[in-house]
């Protein structure tokens, strides 16, 4: 299967992230891709220290759903949209998954947030496995992808064979100019990728926005650590790359002897 990651420039609103998401899909659709997955709460946008999102109403997030099912109808691909998202009396940074059809197959919460997040959104308790035209995937989001392994372990052992790693590094504002993907001298986000697919031997598909300060690129990394593809620093776009399912096999996160670190 080809699946696509999208890098786009940081939204100025719901209506411009949706923009974004239909001239996105339908890039990735034409070049064969039969899912995509867009970055961190994408949907209104991560609430950046430097850039102010207005907080969405239950409504303007339903009715944003609704309007990428039907991109994702349209163009006949499946898509990965991670939102804010009112779940009773809770507040979640989650990623919903729809398929082609434009079906709601569910979603997958953040559930180790950040220090900075813990008053923004409640943490999530579940963890869910998808499956998409014989395509088996987890979804990490961000903080617990790059620094809770046992998320992509899970996903792992359960059976997924690429875990979407929907994020958020970098600023628009300040910070350093990267040039060489996976430097020494970078931040480690770029490392943890590897790490992520090469212990659990199966791919990590990280995606992330598009800033002027990058932290790391949107990248995917195959079962054995090495980087197939990384969207270019500071260039809006997709990477589109197909994955042999066979390579994924999990060899090593299915290895895992838990009731070695029981008490």
């Amino acid at each position: 299967m080809k699946i696509a990651l999208a890098s786009p420039i940081f939204p100025r609103s719901i209506a411009d992230g949706l923009a974004k998401t239909e001239k996105l899909t339908k890039n990735a659709a034409q070049q064969g891709a039969g899912i995509i997955c867009f970055p961190e709460t994408f949907i209104p946008g991560y609430p950046l220290a430097d850039v102010k999102v207005a907080k969405a109403s239950p409504e303007e997030l339903q009715g944003a759903l609704e309007k990428v099912c039907r991109i994702a109808a349209d163009n006949t691909i499946a898509i990965i949209m991670p939102m804010d998202w009112y779940e009773g009396d809770k507040f979640l940074n989650l990623a919903h998954v729809i398929s082609a059809k434009g079906e709601i197959l569910g979603y997958q919460t953040k559930n180790q947030l950040d220090p900075s997040e813990d008053t923004v959104w409640s943490p999530g308790t579940q963890r869910s496995l998808f499956e998409i035209d014989g395509l088996k995937f987890g979804i990490t989001i961000c903080h617990e992808g790059f620094r809770y392994p046992e998320s992509v372990r899970w996903a792992a052992r359960e059976g997924a064979q690429v875990v979407f790693h929907p994020h958020l590094s970098g600023s628009d504002v300040k910070g350093v100019q990267l040039t060489d993907w996976g430097n020494i001298n970078s931040p480690y986000y770029e490392k943890a990728m590897m790490m992520r697919a090469l212990e659990n031997t199966i791919y990590f598909a990280s995606v992330g926005y598009t800033m002027r300060y990058p932290e790391a690129a949107t990248s995917l990394i195959a079962p054995d650590g090495k980087c197939i593809a990384y969207q270019a620093y500071g260039e809006e776009g997709i990477i589109v790359a197909e994955i042999d399912t066979e390579k994924a096999t999990g060899l090593l996160a299915k290895r895992f002897k838990p009731e070695l670190y029981r008490k």
